[in-house]
């Protein structure tokens, strides 16, 4: 993804945003997250710990611009058999790429929902 490429989408809407993540991570099989030392939480202005997760390396690198995150992957297995099954239990809700004015916040179950109808439509 060039430059240009991935200004575009940051800017798009939420769900917008939501969609691509979908659609983008059952293609590529990956998912990305920001990490700081060992810890991929952050805590909004609400105090609800949330992860940030991202299509493509390129916008959470775009989203980490100027912090000490450092954008790491994630294989899909991990994620829906690790990272989701573990927050649905902590009952933390996943951040689907922030661009750093605004997100979609979802339910584990919803987006384990839409990845599932998504990897079976590949």
């Amino acid at each position: 993804m060039n430059k240009k490429e991935n200004e575009a989408i940051i800017n798009q809407e939420p769900h917008i945003r939501y969609e691509y993540f979908v659609k983008k991570v059952c293609e590529c099989e990956e998912v990305w997250i920001l990490f700081k030392d060992s810890s991929a939480a952050i805590v909004d202005a609400d105090g609800n710990t949330r992860f940030p997760f991202f299509p493509e390396k390129e916008s959470a690198e775009t989203f980490a611009v100027g912090s000490e995150f450092r954008a790491e992957s994630i294989d899909m297995d991990n994620f829906i058999n690790g990272w989701l099954k573990q927050m649905k239990i902590d009952g933390i809700k996943p951040s689907i790429f922030p661009n750093g004015k605004n997100m979609t916040i979802v339910e584990v179950d919803v987006l384990l929902r839409d990845l599932k109808k998504e990897l079976e439509s590949n």
